[in-house]
């Protein structure tokens, strides 16, 4: 694949239903795009073992990651070996999780928390001096990052040997700035770029364990990263286009793989014929949760779906460089957060006490906790899911990575 000049470019959204032919994909600088959902990020895993078994010489040369997805997109543009290599040996890693080793869930060490966050609330900050860092402590995951991958200092080794042998062209992690309220992209890459104007501010440097923990800091539950003379949370908080860093490093062609299961349309809802129970707190949370790290992922998709067709109407010498940008997004067909609520059984338990409490004994799915089980027997699933469906559309998603120009149904 040839590196274009980084241009601005208009993009088009492939779904589920898209039929794809082939075509020459030389020109293509081809990126992908791991969206963010904590545990969730197993799914990906799935997805990319099916791909690198159906296209052993498939390599993307942009990579983008986003909250958890940043632990994945690091990994794969780190990795010194071949793409199905890397692929095999994020799934061992993935394996080899527990929530444990995410973060601290002994009795004692949540309770600190939950008291250290209730004290200023009851005492109108009178008692509390130190401010909570994070509802867990998430030393373990620094931990398990630092065993997983090959560390100079903090500094993640590989990346810039895969950018110097040019099986990399760039890796963009996004964190949310906390004093800014802004969108960060850490960008590693050939050198540094033209970065357009926008909501998304552009940070040229080596990425750390200290990036991968700030984009992966979800909201309030883990705490946020120094990064600089600011704090920086998860990615996703305020990514409004989860797809423009990777259009920013010149992409042609987006594989983007969503944990988020398609939306049913308004008219398709089922109508209750009595009035449920009242919303628990985990079930408040999850519909938030998702709203924060996963729906925009669609928005931004029929956008670019409007915007492309509006370009593809116009004659080529018209068109004053703007030109369309394939992409395919790719989603589980099962409800994650019912599967979370099938393994919650599984948790440690002092952390299920807690998470009963706040989801209730009527609970059938289970965003908020799809996103922070990282139990070694859900992990699995998700990653069987991913593979079961990218098998599923195989044929379509070869076909796309080759170069095929693909329809695009209306949503």
């Amino acid at each position: 694949m040839l590196w274009p000049t980084c241009r601005r470019v208009f993009r088009a959204q492939i779904t589920s239903d898209a039929i794809c032919g082939y075509a020459d994909s030389s020109m293509n600088s081809q990126a992908i795009l791991l969206a963010g959902g904590g545990a969730r990020a197993a799914y990906q895993v799935g997805c990319l073992r099916h791909i690198a078994k159906a296209m052993p010489d498939y390599r993307p040369q942009i990579i983008t990651g986003v909250s958890a997805g940043a632990i994945n997109a690091v990994h794969l543009a780190s990795h010194r070996g071949s793409w199905p290599d890397a692929v095999e040996r994020l799934r061992e890693l993935w394996l080899d999780l527990d929530t444990e080793r995410v973060f601290r869930t002994e009795l004692r060490a949540m309770l600190g928390k939950l008291f250290g966050a209730a004290l200023p609330i009851l005492t109108g900050g009178r008692l509390a001096n130190r401010r909570i860092h994070g509802m867990v402590d998430t030393t373990p995951l620094r931990e398990f990052l630092q065993e997983a991958l090959s560390l100079d200092g903090d500094r993640v080794c590989g990346i810039r040997e895969n950018l110097d042998s040019n099986l990399l062209q760039a890796l963009a992690i996004i964190t949310t700035n906390y004093d800014t309220g802004r969108s960060t992209a850490w960008v590693q890459s050939n050198g540094e770029m033209s970065w357009g104007r926008g909501q998304l501010r552009a940070e040229f440097e080596d990425i750390t364990i200290q990036h991968i923990l700030a984009s992966s800091a979800l909201p309030i539950f883990f705490p946020a990263t120094a990064l600089g003379t600011a704090w920086h949370g998860d990615g996703g908080v305020r990514l409004t286009a989860p797809l423009s860093p990777a259009l920013h490093l010149g992409a042609d062609r987006i594989l983007a793989v969503s944990p988020r299961l398609r939306p049913v349309p308004a008219n398709r809802l089922p109508v209750a014929d009595i009035l449920p129970p009242y919303p628990s707190p985990a079930q408040i949370a999850g519909v938030m949760l998702n709203a924060v790290f996963l729906d925009i992922l669609d928005y931004d998709a029929l956008q670019m779906t409007r915007i492309n067709r509006l370009v593809q109407a116009l004659p080529e010498d018209q068109r004053q460089g703007f030109r369309p940008v394939e992409v395919m997004v790719l989603r589980p067909s099962r409800d994650m957060g019912k599967l979370a609520a099938e393994n919650e059984v599984r948790l440690p338990r002092a952390f299920r006490f807690f998470e009963r409490g706040l989801s209730g004994k009527d609970m059938k799915s289970a965003d908020a906790l799809s996103m922070v089980n990282f139990e070694p027997e859900y992990l699995a699933t998700l990653m069987a899911l991913g593979e079961e469906d990218a098998e599923a559309r195989s044929e379509e998603i070869v076909a796309f990575l080759r170069g095929g120009a693909c329809s695009i149904p209306v949503w």
